[in-house]
């Protein structure tokens, strides 16, 4: 898969499927190492789809500087110019959800149609959970906090513990992205990556996004509770809101999720 000079990096990116273009942009600590003999996935088969891994993480560049939300936009955008894309529509999930609302506020003529999951605005319109704060836990504990504040229905406080619908595929997903980043430079990308993110605020260029926009939320959420997509549909012009029965990994959890997604990228309203 190919490598391109991208700004200031060397971005890994890989394109799949086929149909009109979608760019893809992962969320926190995104690795497309992580599960590459995967299926072919619902957006792949109606889409031509472009995923990257974002800069400090996967096989691309991890300069020692510190990161910006602006950062992530331009480097999307360059990555359309490389791949001779004038735009596309976007898929942005939790992390990606905000590096979405940046390039669609910076660079609105490249999103067509922008889908947003599982993320917050920041600022006064709410932020998501600060995975720093998981830092200097002991592994079992923040596994515990983890996939409490993924789903509000997991409680470890009883015998045994309550895990919420589905939470097992989501636990060997986890691992397999524990086995993906395995050395200092990876671990110093993605903890740019969240400096990063603690900065995000896109509250005061929401008014200015003209793409027809999709929020998608799950109920269950505390990584990026429902209110964080709430104000984001309230403040987008013409944006909709879909709320998922699932956390913050919803399209893991509830079946309808990226058919909704799917349907709303192929509507011409």
């Amino acid at each position: 898969m190919p490598v391109a000079r991208v700004r200031d990096l060397d971005v890994y990116y890989e394109i799949r499927g086929s149909g009109p273009p979608v760019l893809s942009i992962s969320g926190s600590g995104g690795d497309l190492r992580v599960n590459p003999d995967r299926a072919p996935s619902l957006l792949e088969q109606h889409f031509t789809v472009l995923a990257y891994d974002q800069r400090g993480l996967g096989q691309t560049s991890k300069p020692d500087v510190p990161y910006t939300m602006a950062d992530y936009a331009d480097d999307a955008a360059a990555l359309l110019d490389v791949v001779g894309w004038p735009s596309a529509h976007v898929v942005g999930l939790s992390f990606g959800g905000m590096v979405a609302q940046h390039l669609a506020i910076r660079h609105p003529d490249r999103v067509q149609r922008l889908v947003m999951g599982c993320t917050s605005p920041g600022g006064v319109g709410g932020s998501s959970y600060d995975l720093r704060l998981h830092e200097g836990l002991d592994p079992v504990e923040r596994g515990k906090v983890s996939l409490g504040i993924l789903d509000s229905r997991s409680d470890f406080s009883v015998d045994p513990p309550r895990l919420a619908p589905g939470v097992d595929t989501i636990m060997r997903s986890f691992a397999a992205g524990s086995r993906a980043a395995t050395d200092p430079e990876a671990a110093a990308g993605f903890r740019r990556q969240l400096d990063a993110r603690a900065e995000h605020d896109a509250t005061a260029g929401l008014a200015s996004i003209t793409s027809p926009t999709l929020v998608v939320a799950g109920r269950y959420d505390l990584q990026a509770p429902l209110v964080n997509s709430e104000y984001l549909a309230a403040h987008i012009p013409g944006a909709r809101l879909y709320v998922a029965e699932g956390g913050h990994l919803f399209m893991m959890q509830d079946p309808t999720a990226w058919p909704v997604m799917v349907a709303f990228l192929e509507s011409s309203s």
